[in-house]
């Protein structure tokens, strides 16, 4: 059994998505934001030391980051979901897995901190913004054909990128990246996708 720490409007819902498409009995533990400053609750930090979610807990090993846990998940119950290594698509598939992580949440929580502090911050907004665009656009000219990353079929660079994209659309900008928007709609009309929502209490 594989027992997820799920934070509330997090990262984490990933996790709970892959393991609805994959079949994998999984428990939740759920944490709550605090409703005034958003932070996540002192007892995530009895578990990890940055008190940050998701982890994971499976085979008796504790296992953080997003990435991470997905590439452990994938390898053991969903290996399609990951190209041969070593094939040119599995160099895809690391590039994109890294840029979601790396690359695309950079001025997405920039935009995020930076917005809490009103005038202070607004000579930043101007490169952030232009930021947001840059990384918004580059996830919708890599969408293939098919409307996925990678695979012309569901990939764990489409669950990884999927929190991206929806924060996309969660800043309005559907109108400026049609495809993307059309990939946010299609992985939530996923029942996996809703399994995943429902089970995590609606974030």
């Amino acid at each position: 059994m594989i027992t997820v720490h799920h934070l509330n409007r997090s990262r984490s819902h990933r996790i709970l998505w892959l393991l609805e498409e994959l079949g994998v009995p999984y428990e939740v533990r759920r944490y709550e934001r605090n409703p005034k400053t958003n932070l996540a609750p002192p007892e995530l930090t009895e578990i990890h030391p940055l008190g940050k979610s998701p982890m994971i807990e499976m085979n008796g090993q504790l296992i953080t980051e997003s990435g991470a846990i997905v590439e452990v998940i994938c390898g053991a119950f969903g290996p399609h979901l990951i190209p041969p290594a070593g094939s040119e698509p599995h160099f895809r598939h690391l590039e994109l897995m890294h840029f979601a992580e790396g690359s695309a949440m950079t001025p997405i929580l920039l935009n995020l901190y930076v917005g809490t502090l009103g005038e202070a911050g607004a000579p930043l907004q101007p490169r952030i913004e232009q930021q947001l665009d840059s990384h918004f656009a580059y996830m919708e000219q890599a969408l293939r054909p098919s409307g996925h990353y990678v695979l012309d079929d569901l990939s764990a660079a489409d669950i990884m990128l999927s929190f991206p994209a929806e924060v996309a659309m969660r800043l309005g900008r559907r109108a400026d990246f049609p495809r993307l928007a059309e990939f946010v709609e299609h992985i939530h009309s996923r029942p996996a996708y809703a399994r995943a929502f429902e089970k995590g209490g609606g974030a």
